[in-house]
């Protein structure tokens, strides 16, 4: 329990840093001229990237906006890495971060999930969650998070969720790997078949992410 409220005392810090960092009003308008570099990836129904291995790339319609923004600064930074992303995020200014990440997250207006969810988890599966402390960040539902600089999960690819897990644990990798310290910490508890449960499970929730495909908004 002491180490949890550790983790959870960074994870707020950690959220206020970004908060004060990303202190910009984004625009959904503006966002909308901004996102060409976004569509061929992220607004593709079940478009699939083939690195750091073959997984759908995740769905960013209704994702919160803090969210968005602090992944794209995480890329820019190197925090994150990913060579395509790191590039993308690189050209972006923080205006054009908070433009991009209001236009996505208002494509997911009118979605909600139910506050509890829809599915349980087998009791394996929840002994690893508990373990993890993931409804303490994510929600009960997984997407409810305590703060917008967290990511909604529920319904997200689980192929993307499991990638994004084992980045965690990558170190040394110059192109693969996350570096949020509060993640890692609790991500490196667990083997690849465990994170491939958890990324399952979290996957059959229902969701109010999406992936809205060019046509419709343009």
């Amino acid at each position: 329990m002491k180490r949890l409220l550790s983790l959870l005392a960074l994870a707020s810090a950690l959220a206020c840093v970004t908060a004060q960092a990303a202190d910009v009003k984004g625009d959904v308008k503006a966002g909308e001229k901004k996102v060409a570099m976004c569509l061929g990836c992220h607004n593709i129904i079940g478009y699939q990237a083939s690195f750091p291995e073959v997984h759908k790339v995740p769905m960013i319609a209704g994702q919160n906006a803090k969210y968005i923004v602090a992944a794209l600064t995480e890329y820019k930074k190197g925090e994150r890495r990913h060579p395509t992303m790191r590039g993308i995020a690189g050209s972006l200014s923080e205006q054009d971060m908070a433009d991009v990440a209001a236009f996505y997250e208002h494509q997911g207006q009118g979605e909600a999930a139910p506050a509890a969810p829809a599915v349980q988890p087998a009791a394996d599966v929840a002994a690893l969650l508990t373990k993890g402390a993931c409804a303490s960040c994510h929600g009960a539902n997984f997407s409810k998070p305590i703060d917008g600089a967290y990511p909604k999960l529920a319904g997200q690819h689980a192929d993307y969720l499991f990638v994004a897990l084992k980045a965690y644990q990558t170190e040394k990798n110059p192109q693969v790997g996350r570096g949020n310290p509060v993640m890692g910490a609790q991500v490196k508890q667990f083997n690849h078949a465990e994170l491939k449960a958890i990324a399952q499970y979290i996957a059959s929730l229902p969701s109010e992410l999406k992936t809205v495909p060019e046509s419709r908004f343009r």
